[in-house]
Order: C-alpha cells, then sequence, then structure tokens
C-alpha cells in the first residue's frame, strides 16, 4: 500500500512517533491511509505501522 502525505492531520488517528515523515505536531498522523500488520498478530504489543516512513 502506498501512502501519500497530506497537508491535515488524519481524523481519529493518533500517532507518537516523531521519527516518523508522516508525523505532526500533536502526536497526528498525515498518512491518507495506514496499514497496521501483521495479520496474525494477537495482541497489541504484536503490531506495527507498516505505514512508518523515517523522517529525513
Amino acid at each position: 500500500m502506498q501512502s501519500h502525505k497530506m497537508n491535515h492531520a488524519n481524523p481519529g488517528i493518533k500517532c507518537q512517533v516523531q521519527s516518523c515523515y508522516y508525523y505532526m505536531t500533536g502526536d497526528q498522523c498525515t498518512a491518507d491511509c495506514i496499514e497496521v500488520l501483521p495479520k496474525d498478530a494477537n495482541s497489541t504489543s504484536e503490531t506495527d505501522c507498516g505505514t512508518f516512513t523515517k523522517k529525513q
């Protein structure tokens, strides 16, 4: 899945990963869509944001 950066926050998505390209001040995400992986996770500790892209 390819995400695109929006110039505003995506409502309802909270992100605290300040090193992510899509991070916006106030713990918000500017990705137009996100992917949460892996599909066989059984708890929140087993999940990851597949949309994460390191900020340069």
